[in-house]
């Protein structure tokens, strides 16, 4: 995996988003002048062999695209991992740089697209570019993979294209919708969640005991999966 990282990380394959991230890198938010931008693709974080994966859209300019962590130094990640560290995913609740201490329990999470794109938005090309990187990470992780979690209907379409079961009619995104589905590496179950953006937290269309019960539902098949208990995903 520290291989395939390394990679990630001096990817130039989308012009648009490598001359914003690197823009972004150079100009700087002023609340974060004194501080070094990582301005480069974010590798996926946490365990190597993980039995939850969660598949992310983007990272955010002044967040992973400054951190070089996923959904690390914004207000999605810290609504994101205090959900994490409740749900007994995370050994702490908050992400607040690379180098934090932060840790993921039976999780994984990358992004659909590994650059920050304006206006937090990529194209469904940038998404095609980028697959590569997300399906090299799932040959690696996703043996041991039981959940996939999709953050938004973004990555709902990146997991199912990752996953290669393509059932039809192909299951819509919903918050708390559920796929069955069989990878190269056997069945496994796509899970819906809101993603945690400002727009969807701030407005309650995603609370966190919304963001709980996925957690919840995600360790419990997991478990059943497995045969483990519910609190060891």
């Amino acid at each position: 995996m520290p291989e395939l990282d390394a990679l990630v990380s001096v990817c130039r394959a989308c012009p648009r988003l490598l001359s914003w991230r690197e823009e972004v890198a150079v100009a700087k938010r002023k609340s974060f002048a004194d501080q070094p931008y990582w301005g480069r693709p974010a590798p996926g974080f946490g365990a190597e062999q993980p039995g939850i994966m969660i598949v992310g859209l983007a990272p955010a300019a002044q967040g992973a695209n400054r951190t070089g962590r996923v959904f690390t130094g914004d207000r999605s990640g810290d609504f994101l991992f205090a959900g994490l560290y409740r749900a007994g995913l995370a050994n702490q609740a908050e992400s607040v740089d690379a180098a934090d201490g932060l840790e993921l329990i039976g999780t994984r999470m990358a992004a659909a697209v590994r650059c920050a794109p304006p206006a937090n938005a990529p194209t469904p090309a940038e998404r095609a570019t980028c697959e590569p990187w997300l399906q090299a990470e799932w040959r690696l992780a996703g043996p041991s993979v039981r959940v996939v979690i999709a953050l938004g209907g973004f990555a709902w379409r990146a997991a199912l294209e990752l996953i290669g079961d393509r059932p039809k009619p192909a299951p819509k995104f919903g918050h708390g919708a559920t796929a069955k589905l069989t990878s190269a590496f056997g069945p496994l179950t796509l899970l819906g969640c809101f993603h945690p953006s400002q727009q969807n937290t701030f407005t309650g269309r995603l609370t966190p005991a919304m963001l709980d019960d996925i957690f919840t539902t995600a360790k419990r098949l997991v478990a059943d999966a497995d045969g483990n208990e519910p609190d060891r995903p």
